[in-house]
């Protein structure tokens, strides 16, 4: 291994946006990283949600794998709704305690798989040194307090780890993360402890996680967040400069540097639950003793529980998504098939057993990128809703707080907007397809073997 890895995770970046900003030299460190490296797009997992498109870049698996279904879900096994944070008003509506205690700790200690190894159990385990600056899926083999002292359990996460302010395995003088979020002050907060770690050469694998560009880009839509970017861009000129400049940093460090989902533009926002309204639904505000369904919705997707004791079947549920105006389309499970329904056609699929698939209908109804894969393997998630629904262009799903990002940008659908990345490989090899290809090839470029994570479930 002659050079260190640094992953570098923008949330949210568009593939347009970043190629626009490249070309028009406003964003001059992903510029200068762009002209020393290889790019194409790529595409994310499904739904994609920053929770289970984090899990898949951690992992190198999709949802049916780490078993991160979306933002929102019903765990069956505890009866309960579990919410990471699709806003303020969705945490509130569950109840601020629980869904902080979800999203910090119980995603990373009990609900991701522990049959897929993250990255920095995986280096790790090798015998290598890894960081994380602020990413949210960092299961690791290193106990971390909080600085919060005992109000917050301890979590296992990668040897240097830094996560909001809340956990940090060293002092770096770092300024407080949660400060103006629309300011970018946890950029700025990555940007100081990326400094940190640069100037003192403190890893062989850096994850750089930079979430304020999707903050903005659902207020503005993903043309609308140009200030956001450039402040990103400046925090990713923080790494470089901390190694003596770009060169200088390229001599040290390989880089990837992707998005972890899209975004499209929002229009106009519904109320899903709309669909079902004759039916008892299980909602925030209390037990619901004779509820049949719930309806986890988040963003641009939205997953159909079949509750205990449910009448309505999966095909009416199915039949009922389908005729609304919001619904591109509708995604379940019939036996050992896999079925889409879009525009009043019906696809059926399951894989063939040599990596292809076997279908009855119109296989264009399915056109996604990477529509096949991804379809099945959220669909094969035991954690899955029954009923997934994919939003049509322009529409957004309230989630459980009722809020919207109309007039700004959202993402969890099926479609290219929603679902490609920018992927730009720099002195690592060729930039990875898919968000699941990024672990797999980190661990080949930093000299460890892994068997391949991700199969045909």
């Amino acid at each position: 291994m002659s050079r260190k890895l640094v992953l570098i995770v923008i949330d949210g970046l568009t593939p347009q946006v970043f190629e626009d900003a490249v070309e028009r030299g406003t964003a001059p460190a992903l510029g200068f990283l762009a002209e020393h490296g290889e790019y194409r797009r790529g595409v994310s997992t499904f739904p994609s949600l920053t929770p289970v498109c984090l899990a898949s870049i951690a992992t190198g698996a999709h949802p049916s794998q780490h078993g991160i279904p979306g933002l929102v879900w019903y765990d069956r096994d505890h009866g309960r709704i579990v919410e990471y944070g699709s806003s303020f008003a969705a945490i509130r509506a569950v109840g601020s305690r629980r869904a902080i205690r979800d999203a910090v700790i119980t995603m990373n200690r009990d609900h991701l798989s522990r049959e897929t190894p993250t990255m920095f159990e995986t280096l790790e385990g090798a015998g290598l040194t890894t960081a994380v600056v602020n990413f949210t899926v960092y299961r690791g083999p290193v106990v971390h307090r909080s600085t919060l002292g005992s109000i917050v359990p301890a979590v296992e996460g990668p040897s240097r780890f830094f996560y909001y302010s809340l956990f940090e395995s060293d002092r770096t003088g770092a300024p407080l993360a949660i400060r103006d979020r629309s300011l970018g002050s946890i950029d700025a907060y990555a940007a100081s402890v990326g400094r940190w770690l640069v100037t003192r050469d403190g890893f062989d694998f850096l994850v750089y996680y930079l979430p304020d560009y999707d903050f903005a880009s659902h207020a503005h839509g993903p043309g609308g967040a140009e200030e956001a970017l450039a402040r990103s861009d400046a925090a990713v000129g923080a790494l470089l400069d901390a190694a003596g400049g770009g060169d200088a940093f390229l001599e040290r460090y390989e880089v990837i540097l992707c998005s972890d989902h899209g975004q499209t533009g929002v229009r106009e926002g519904v109320q899903l639950e709309r669909a079902f309204g004759d039916l008892a639904l299980l909602s925030s505000r209390g037990p619901h003793y004779d509820a049949e369904l719930f309806v986890a919705a988040s963003n641009r997707v939205a997953q159909v529980y079949r509750l205990p004791g449910a009448r309505t079947g999966v095909e009416d549920v199915a039949g009922r998504l389908e005729g609304d105006t919001a619904v591109d389309a509708v995604l379940f499970r019939a036996g050992d098939e896999a079925v889409v329904r879009r525009h009043g056609e019906e696809l059926r699929f399951r894989p063939d057993g040599d990596g292809a698939w076997e279908t009855s209908g119109d296989e264009a109804l399915l056109s996604d990128p990477n529509g096949f894969e991804r379809v099945w393997q959220a669909l094969a998630n035991p954690r899955a809703g029954d009923v997934l629904a994919s939003a049509a262009e322009g529409y957004e799903f309230a989630d459980i707080g009722g809020s919207l990002h109309v007039g700004g940008g959202s993402h969890g659908s099926l479609v290219a907007g929603d679902s490609e990345v920018p992927m730009l490989s720099v002195g690592a090899g060729p930039p990875p397809p898919r968000i699941v290809d990024i672990a797999p090839s980190v661990a080949r470029r930093l000299g460890v073997e892994v068997a391949a994570a991700v199969r045909v479930a």
